[in-house]
């Protein structure tokens, strides 16, 4: 099936909203659970950790507990998302620890910033030019230090585009159900993934399916 690309951003207050108050606990606490599960240093050691495309810090916050020693500085480029995302990291009790700032890649506000490892869940898909995604972490990382991606994967079909929107968003409002097709119609597949990676020098990290949904990139640097 052809990529059908979409908007960079989710910043409408309706849109943002309705994602952040959607229910993917199942799908998130996976990548989080998979983070620290493949990374001795993320569930036992310390350090501060970037999070690209955080959106309203559901994510974010499920990494701070599964990784209970390190901070995270979350980025993403949508006000809204943010805005959020602020209200649930003091409901955790996590200022502390999670900070957020608005930066849309590509940017050049990182640069000569360095971390010791980097995550990133659902970004890939809405950037028109997906080696953004690819060189921000490369550069934002040290050689060796842990990455973890997570993102949707592109149906082969129409029709396995629709088996997936009713399974997992029959019940879901207008927007977000619209908002989950669009998504999965914009999201790239692992052959395609593959071949960024290449590109970035990043072909030795390893991709997974390891839901009927998502892809998982992760190695290190």
């Amino acid at each position: 099936m052809r990529r059908v690309p979409e908007p960079e951003l989710m910043d409408e207050p309706e849109q943002a909203l309705a994602y952040s108050e959607a229910d993917f606990a199942e799908s998130h606490q996976r990548f989080a659970d998979e983070v620290a599960a493949r990374f001795v240093e993320l569930r036992e050691g310390a350090g501060t950790m970037i999070d690209l495309g955080c959106g309203p810090a559901d994510v974010t916050v499920r990494i701070a507990r599964a990784c209970p020693g390190w901070s995270i500085v979350g980025v993403d480029g949508a006000a809204e998302m943010l805005r959020l995302g602020v209200q649930r990291i003091e409901r955790e009790g996590l200022r502390g620890r999670v900070a957020l700032e608005q930066v849309r890649l590509p940017t050049r506000e990182l640069d000569g910033r360095s971390f010791a490892a980097v995550v990133s869940n659902s970004l890939l898909h809405h950037l028109h030019e997906p080696m953004v995604l690819w060189a921000t972490v490369a550069a934002l990382v040290p050689d060796g230090a842990p990455i973890a991606v997570m993102d949707l994967r592109r149906p082969h079909n129409p029709a396995g585009t629709d088996r997936l929107v009713e399974r997992y968003a029959a019940d879901a409002p207008p927007v977000l159900r619209a908002d989950f097709r669009n998504s999965l119609r914009a999201a790239y597949s692992p052959t395609e993934i593959g071949d960024q990676l290449a590109r970035a020098g990043l072909a030795h990290l390893r991709i997974e399916d390891i839901t009927d949904r998502h892809v998982l990139i992760s190695g290190r640097r």
